[in-house]
């Protein structure tokens, strides 16, 4: 197996990506200098990010009480990964970029994060808050924070939980008191002190800029409940000074900001991203000459307007959804390509023949087992699946973007709203599980630290928390994304699945056309299925079973997926390529017959509009 030719097949037979060469946007790009980009990141990604995973796990950060110390390597490969330009792939010319399409800079992404996830977790976070600044910040605001973490001399993050607080974001209590404008801003100092921040202090850049949600109080000083007063602030770990602007902002990095490390988490997987706990305004640094009756608190920036920052943010975690679901993805094809490779090599067993009873026979390698075969198909099922998801996700990102008319531009919205919660929770459940098996293939070995599938399985256990469980998942599918716009999203997702149908269905194969019934009579029943929980008229009767709805819908996202690869494998015939192919039919046949029934049962218990986790009480415990 190999991840270059996977990553071709999709770009360049499914997802048309040369295609976009012809819009003005990526008109300077061909398949060339694709392949180009692709070629430098599976480099990097090998002589840079690989080398140390296993290390940066062994010695996870250490903050000796005034900085926080990583291994060299980190620090070096992240050098690496900024010096080949791949920070700012998918950004403008302006801001030093490539300008690749989204499609691409993703596939390039996918061999760093199968290398090294933890130390990929840097760049990632970075992009993201770049791009937030882009979508949401003043020109000045770009010039100190963006064009600085392009070039790689900022990091960023994003600080939303807090200790009492965790996902119930209405319920934070960091709060913001405006102290003045600024060349930055309105400028306000932040108290309050957040919590599982990844990347929140190191000594990789010159500075960080804390991407952090606080409430501006109301009239009587005391914060408003709920989302209402949440904005959202820049605050960098050193003050910023600009000269300049656009292309000839020269950026000054100065004292530090009132941005305190309180301590180090310590997970069980992700070691090599440093992840903290951050006090804002804890006084420990004060400005330069700054008076006793100076105001306390951290400098920060207000990004966007005020008490819309909950609404700024969610343009950085959709994109960071969406990304974890791609690092879940690549941890899974790690763990598959690890336990591939394992099975050919490891003799044991003999064949279930006549001639296999004789005990003097050879050993066979154990990827000639069925039970062995049916595990590695399930991984790669899941896995390669997996990824073809993420990468129509950001191919809708493109179309997003640059779609030739306004419609289509609408309908990527809408696209990409309703399977957000997929692409991030399916390969956080479903690749974990090809984990599982990977360790399963590999046996007693497989628990052991002398393999990386542990490592992978460890680290692949924090996606299905991050940037929001699946219950949450679950509530923002069936509760939001399945009913806005009265249902449009839905329908066209449906309209999608039904094109693939009816291409299958003229398939001359029986076993496509097959799968393109047992999908298309699943579709349906999702459909009713979905009416009779809106029209149960009890909102948590209908969302009692939400994470239930998320893994069904999962499930025919998926099928739907497999079909439309089979339909591009089967166009894509190459005799030279043949085994790959044959390799995507199996895959997809292997899904509609052993997880494509699964939401057969799902199905059944949504419409029961069943109530039995809804009806536990506290004490029955």
């Amino acid at each position: 197996m190999s991840l270059s030719y996977e990553l071709y097949f999709l770009l360049s037979h499914w997802l048309s990506a040369e295609a976009l060469t012809q819009r003005p946007r990526y008109s300077d790009h061909s398949a060339e200098t694709f392949q180009a980009a692709l070629d430098l990141a599976e480099r990097l990604a090998r002589e840079h990010f690989a080398p140390h995973n296993r290390k940066a796990d062994e010695n996870e950060p250490r903050f000796d009480g005034e900085r926080v110390h990583l291994i060299p390597e980190v620090k070096a490969a992240l050098d690496a990964f900024i010096a080949s330009g791949l920070i700012a792939a998918e950004h403008d010319y302006e801001f030093g970029g490539m300008q690749l399409p989204q499609v691409v800079a993703k596939a390039c992404m996918a061999h760093v994060m199968a290398a090294n996830v933890a130390t990929a977790g840097y760049p990632f976070l970075t992009i993201g808050n770049a791009n937030l600044l882009l979508a949401y910040g003043s020109p000045a605001q770009i010039d100190a924070f963006v064009r600085p973490e392009l070039a790689g001399r900022f990091f960023g993050t994003m600080c939303l939980s807090e200790p009492q607080a965790g996902s119930s974001l209405s319920d934070i209590s960091t709060r913001a008191e405006f102290e003045g404008d600024s060349p930055l801003g309105p400028q306000y100092r932040l108290r309050g002190n957040k919590m599982w921040i990844s990347g929140g202090d190191h000594e990789l850049t010159e500075n960080i800029v804390h991407l952090v949600l606080a409430k501006i109080p109301g009239p009587d000083g005391k914060l408003i409940p709920g989302t209402k007063g949440i904005s959202l602030f820049a605050v960098p770990k050193r003050l910023v000074s600009v000269a300049g602007q656009g292309d000839s902002a020269h950026v000054t990095v100065g004292e530090r900001n009132d941005v305190v490390l309180a301590g180090l988490n310590h997970k069980m997987g992700y070691r090599g991203t440093v992840n903290t706990l951050l006090n804002f305004g804890e006084g420990k640094f004060k400005p330069v000459g700054a008076s006793a009756e100076a105001k306390a608190g951290a400098i920060g920036y207000l990004v966007g307007e005020p008490g819309r920052g909950l609404n700024a943010m969610f343009h950085m975690m959709n994109e960071a959804r969406i990304g974890v679901g791609l690092g879940a993805t690549m941890l899974g094809w790690a763990g598959y390509a690890a336990s591939l490779e394992y099975a050919r090599g490891r003799p044991q067993g003999r064949p279930m023949t006549a001639a296999g009873k004789d005990p003097a026979s050879p050993q066979i390698p154990i990827i000639q087992h069925a039970d062995v075969k049916r595990m590695l198909l399930a991984q790669k099922a899941y896995a390669e699946g997996a990824l073809a998801l993420n990468l129509f996700c950001a191919r809708l990102v493109d179309e997003e973007k640059t779609g030739e008319t306004e419609q289509a531009r609408k309908d990527a919205t809408l696209l990409l709203d309703i399977l957000t919660p997929i692409a991030k929770s399916w390969p956080s459940q479903w690749c974990l599980e090809a984990n599982a098996l990977a360790i399963q293939v590999h046996g007693g070995y497989g628990y052991t630290r002398d393999y990386p599938v542990e490592q992978y399985y460890r680290d692949n256990r924090l996606n299905p928390i991050h940037e929001g469980t699946h219950g949450i998942q679950g509530l923002d599918l069936l509760g939001r994304k399945v009913v806005m716009a009265e249902g449009a999203a839905f329908k066209l997702l449906g309209e999608r699945v039904k094109a693939t149908i009816g291409r299958a269905v003229q398939s001359k194969s029986a076993d496509t056309r097959r799968w393109a019934q047992m999908l298309g009579e699943r579709v349906m029943r999702l459909a009713a299925v979905t009416q009779t929980l809106w029209g149960a008229g009890d909102p948590q009767k209908t969302l009692a079973n939400a994470t239930a709805y998320l893994e069904a819908f999962g499930h025919l996202v998926m099928a739907w997926i497999w079909l439309d690869l089979s339909l591009a494998a089967s166009a894509a015939w190459d005799e030279s390529r043949s085994d790959f192919l044959h390799g995507k039919w199996q895959a997809c046949r292997y899904f509609y017959v052993y997880e494509l029934p699964k939401v057969d049962a799902q199905l059944a218990l949504l419409e029961s509009l069943d109530t039995t986790t809804l009806d536990m009480q506290d004490a029955w415990f």
